[in-house]
């Protein structure tokens, strides 16, 4: 299992010293996930505060756009040094456009479907997309509840991309614990996106390390 610490739950006052941490962990990705509070009710940070983290960052940078028009900022993500861009489905009327858009200026594309978006909705596109975020929680806040439907989706999806020879990869974001990370593993998930278990364990190496051993 690929993992993908969330620096939504680091600590803001350290986040320097938080990202360390991941730098000297088994994590495979970092991601950072940017709120506009107009397509989710909260605000979280923008690309100031992403070129700070991309500058101490070891990890490649998967920043995951909760806004609107995620079109329009393709070019500021670029230029952060970030190797992914997801955006939002349910934000986006343009998908085809956009994914060869993020692909020329360099990045991985990565489409997010909320709880309630139905997998099937890709079908079309899923050949052209690297990643595929499964949110398993409502976008906005950290430390929810995982939502259990999420794992029909994930065997849903795993069977779409295997019908397709689609190569994504399937990301799952919200709730991941040492609870959930095993049924997301048995499912067929391929990476995890992991804050609170994260950055809020005693040992965030340990925890890094479980999920990497599912």
């Amino acid at each position: 299992m690929l993992v993908s610490p969330s620096i939504l739950a680091a600590d803001f006052c350290n986040l320097g010293a938080d990202i360390e941490k991941i730098n000297n962990s088994e994590a495979d990705l970092l991601h950072l996930d940017v709120m506009d509070g107009i397509f989710v009710p909260n605000i979280s940070f923008g690309f100031p505060v992403i070129q700070s983290v991309a500058a101490v960052s070891k990890k490649p940078l998967d920043v995951h756009l909760m806004i609107v028009e995620p079109e329009k900022w393709i070019g500021k993500v670029r230029d952060t040094g970030a190797a992914i861009m997801n955006f939002h489905q349910e934000a986006c009327s343009h998908l085809y456009s956009t994914v060869a858009q993020i692909h020329d200026a360099g990045m991985k594309a990565a489409i997010t479907l909320c709880p309630a978006t139905p997998v099937d909705t890709l079908r079309d596109i899923i050949a052209d997309l690297d990643m595929v975020l499964l949110m398993s929680v409502e976008p906005g806040f950290g430390g929810q509840k995982f939502i259990m439907h999420t794992l029909d989706k994930v065997r849903e999806l795993r069977e779409l991309i295997n019908e397709s020879g689609s190569k994504a990869l399937i990301e799952i974001d919200g709730g991941v614990n040492a609870e959930t990370g095993p049924m997301l593993a048995e499912a067929g998930a391929d990476i995890v996106v992991a804050g609170s278990y994260v950055f809020k364990s005693p040992d965030p190496n340990e925890a890094v390390g479980f999920l990497k051993s599912l």
